[in-house]
C-alpha cells in the first residue's frame, strides 16, 4: 500500500460513476467538510454556530480540519481550531493527521499554525510516515524546516519501507537539510 494512496480516501471522492449521489455524498456536500474544503469560511461560521460538531468524522475519518489543512484555507483552520477541532485526530484507513494534509500539499503556513495548535509532529500514518516524510516525498522544503526545527528527530524516523525524509528527498538542498 503506498503512501500517496492514502490522499484519496477522503469522503470526498465517490468510486462510483452514477449520476445519482449517495446519501453520504449528499451529506458530505451540505456539511462543514464541503464548507471547510472550499475555504468557505462564512459557511464554516455558521454551520459551527448554529451546532454543527467541529470534530464530526465522514466515512473515511476525515474532518473538517484534515479537508482545510489540505486545501490551504488558512482562516478556515483558525476558525475550526478556535472552536476547538482535534488537531491530531487521524482518517480511518491513511492514519492521518490534519499536518500530514497539509505538510504533504506544502502549505507551510498551515503546518506552522497546526504546531502552534499542539499537532504531533512524530505522529506517524498507517505507512509509518511522518508530516517530514509528506513534506520531503513532495519535495516541499520550507514545510520540511519547519517540521524539522519543531522535532529534530523526526528525521531519523523510517516509515514502513526503512526510509528516512531525507531517502525520500529528490532534490539536493532538501537531502542536504534532512541529513
Amino acid at each position: 500500500m503506498a503512501a500517496h494512496q492514502h490522499d484519496h480516501d477522503c469522503g470526498c471522492h465517490t468510486a462510483s460513476s452514477s449520476v445519482h449521489q449517495t446519501l453520504d455524498e449528499m451529506e458530505f456536500d451540505r456539511g462543514l467538510w464541503s464548507a471547510a474544503l472550499s475555504g468557505q469560511e462564512e459557511d464554516v461560521k455558521k454551520r459551527l454556530d448554529k451546532g454543527d460538531d467541529v470534530n464530526a468524522k465522514d466515512k473515511s475519518g476525515y474532518t473538517a480540519l484534515h479537508y482545510a489543512a489540505r486545501s490551504g484555507h488558512l482562516q478556515v483552520c483558525r476558525l475550526l481550531l478556535s472552536h476547538g477541532s482535534d488537531v491530531n485526530s487521524v482518517t480511518n484507513t491513511g492514519q492521518a493527521t490534519p499536518l500530514h494534509r497539509a505538510a504533504y500539499m506544502g502549505h507551510h503556513d498551515l503546518v506552522k499554525l497546526l504546531l502552534q495548535h499542539k499537532a504531533d509532529p512524530l505522529a506517524t500514518d498507517a505507512d509509518f510516515m511522518t508530516p517530514l516524510h509528506k513534506a520531503a516525498e513532495r519535495g516541499h522544503r520550507k514545510s520540511a524546516k519547519i517540521l524539522l526545527n519543531a522535532a529534530p528527530k523526526g528525521k531519523l524516523i523510517k516509515d514502513f519501507k526503512s526510509r528516512t525524509p531525507a531517502d525520500l528527498a529528490d532534490h539536493s538542498d532538501l537531502k542536504t537539510l534532512l541529513s
